[in-house]
């Protein structure tokens, strides 16, 4: 477990308790959300803000790196740009307010090894930042692109008719989150139906 792996890397620098940890997992395994990743990387600030330990945001990514290669970007917990194995971290603006989110979470596990395997990654046309700092979410469309859905989607055609599904219903934006399988959606105005399948929603306002 990441909050484990978390404890054990500050225990080692630090002088700290044994504790008990409850870990209330509402963010499902194999979402491609970033829950265990986010686990871990707050646990490490659980920590430094319980035992105050005083350790400085860039040590704590440093901690959260070892963790796994995705954790030091929920250190910030604020929108960033992640490059490289998800070690280069830059602040990029994006304004999604008044846009409502869906995210269906359908009962399919996607496992990770098998997605980052199939992928085959494409250099955008434009750069990210450029994309979603100059144009709208409605714009997004044609030009964000989730590398992960052409091999993910072709083995499970049901996360690619999700994604239309949303289209359909009326976003501005819709892609699968990360390596899968959850796939979310932008709205201008809260969806009147929403897929049926077997899973989770989860809506609200921006």
């Amino acid at each position: 477990n990441l909050c484990l792996k978390a404890y054990r890397l500050i225990e080692k620098d630090f002088d700290i308790p044994h504790l008990s940890i409850h870990l209330h997992k509402v963010i499902p395994i194999g979402g491609g959300l970033g829950g265990g990743s986010a686990d871990g990387s707050f646990m490490l600030k659980a920590l430094n803000q319980y035992f105050e330990l005083s350790i400085a945001k860039e040590k704590l990514k440093a901690y959260a790196g070892k963790i796994g290669s995705d954790c030091p970007f929920f250190i910030e917990n604020r929108p960033l740009l992640a490059e490289g194995t998800g070690d280069q971290l830059s602040p990029v603006e994006v304004d999604l307010k008044d846009r409502y989110l869906v995210v269906v979470v359908p009962e399919i596990h996607v496992s990770t090894a098998m997605a980052y395997k199939n992928v085959i990654p494409r250099q955008p046309t434009r750069p990210l930042a450029s994309i979603i700092e100059a144009e709208p979410p409605e714009a997004w469309n044609s030009l964000l692109k989730n590398d992960f859905e052409a091999s993910v989607f072709s083995q499970f055609p049901e996360i690619a008719e999700l994604k239309n599904e949303l289209y359909q219903r009326g976003a501005i934006y819709a892609s699968m989150s990360g390596s899968g399988a959850s796939v979310y959606g932008l709205f201008k105005k809260k969806p009147e139906d929403l897929p049926q399948f077997s899973g989770t929603v989860w809506q609200g306002w921006l």
